[in-house]
């Protein structure tokens, strides 16, 4: 299991909260579009340290209950991208990060 102050660690987290809400959680107050604004952040940063100079895909909408699952997929390619690239990657994960946090006092 990730060390909790990981990028991986705190995806996980997150992810876990937000498969475990209701419906009614997740639709209250734009909790599922925060998060997956957040995945789509994640999956274009993540792309961008890949593939530099290439347009980035944008994650698709796939609905409230798959959220938690795109969130964990692009905030894992994401901490694998931030890994491989040492100019680039603290500033990204400190980023990455704290809208992590964000969307984590979102979920409660």
């Amino acid at each position: 299991m990730p060390h909790p102050d990981t990028l991986n660690g705190t995806v996980d987290r997150l992810a876990s909260r937000l498969r475990a809400l209701p419906q009614s959680r997740l639709r209250s107050g734009g909790l599922a579009a925060e998060a997956l604004a957040l995945a789509r952040w994640l999956a274009r940063r993540a792309q961008e340290l890949e593939s530099p100079g290439r347009v980035p895909y944008e994650l698709p909408d796939d609905g409230i209950f798959a959220v938690g699952d795109q969130l964990a997929v692009a905030g894992h390619d994401l901490a694998r991208a931030v890994e491989a690239d040492p100019v680039n990657g603290p500033r990204v994960r400190a980023e990455a990060m704290e809208l992590l946090a964000g969307t984590a006092r979102s979920a409660g």
